[in-house]
């Protein structure tokens, strides 16, 4: 049966609360997925109160990190941590500051493309995310299409927020050696999300991969739709000399991506590696 290991709800960037993440998993026909919304742990309750029969919920987060290029300079890459302990002191308190640091740059662009003429009303931006959702890009690119501006989530990003862009707006990420360190004093473990996705900015090296599987991290998501078939064959072939687990997943935001829920998966034996080594929580199964 089909297991999907990345897929966000309304709590941060995606169209489907827990409770239709979980329904979509079950008529996309997963045995398990994962709810890994950005810096929140929101929406673990609710998903884990509407898990179907026989399905099963590894609830987790995608983390927002710093990490060195690997030539010499740093760039943003994307922790998935599963299985972790969501009471964690340490961890509650930097997923607070990592939601508090998307708000403020949510606003930031919306105030910037508000003032050069843009239909966009910071407020309101603001105004429609839920109480608990870190906000992200897509709020924004969503305000654009309701006012006309683009008519897709990916026409926003080409034309406006990508990074690079006139509205684009930095933020402070965890060091992701920081993050990998939390994650497993929090029982979790952690996996190295869309590492050679060269088309969202830029990437790491094959080195920096290996130093931080020395520090602890657990594996790398290798299929995944922005990874292109001989990307797929380089990571296997790394994650193989690393002894890493290797997962795919569709990184599914409803609505706000065209990506299918379990258009990637992973392997069954890969998540039962990924569970043994946690401690932090269970697995859900209804």
């Amino acid at each position: 049966m089909p297991i999907d290991l990345h897929a966000h709800t309304s709590c941060s960037d995606g169209t489907d609360s827990p409770t239709e993440l979980m329904a979509a998993a079950a008529a996309a026909g997963l045995d398990a997925v994962a709810i890994t919304d950005h810096d929140t742990t929101a929406g673990w309750a609710e998903a884990a109160a509407a898990v179907p029969p026989g399905m099963r919920l590894i609830r987790g987060a995608e983390l927002s990190c710093e990490s060195p290029d690997g030539r010499g300079g740093t760039c943003t890459v994307h922790l998935l941590a599963y299985l972790f302990d969501s009471e964690s002191s340490a961890l509650k308190v930097e997923q607070s500051r990592l939601r508090a640091e998307r708000r403020a740059r949510l606003r930031r662009m919306a105030e910037k493309m508000a003032a050069d003429g843009f239909a966009v009303d910071p407020d309101d931006v603001m105004g429609r995310l839920p109480a608990d959702s870190p906000g992200g890009r897509p709020h924004l690119a969503q305000a654009l299409i309701r006012a006309g501006v683009v008519r897709t989530v990916d026409e926003a990003f080409a034309k406006y927020l990508g990074t690079g862009s006139r509205y684009h707006a930095p933020r402070t990420d965890t060091l992701v050696e920081t993050a990998i360190d939390m994650i497993a004093d929090a029982g979790g473990v952690t996996v190295l999300a869309h590492p050679f996705a060269s088309s969202r900015g830029p990437i790491v090296t094959a080195s920096v991969i290996a130093d931080l599987a020395d520090r602890g991290l657990s594996g790398i998501e290798i299929d995944h739709p922005d990874h292109d078939r001989p990307t797929r064959d380089r990571l296997r072939a790394l994650a193989a000399d690393l002894s890493l687990v290797v997962t795919g997943s569709s990184d599914y935001h409803g609505t706000n991506k065209v990506v299918r829920l379990g258009q990637e998966t992973t392997a069954p034996d890969m998540l039962d590696a990924l569970v043994d080594k946690a401690s932090g929580s269970q697995v859900v199964t209804g």
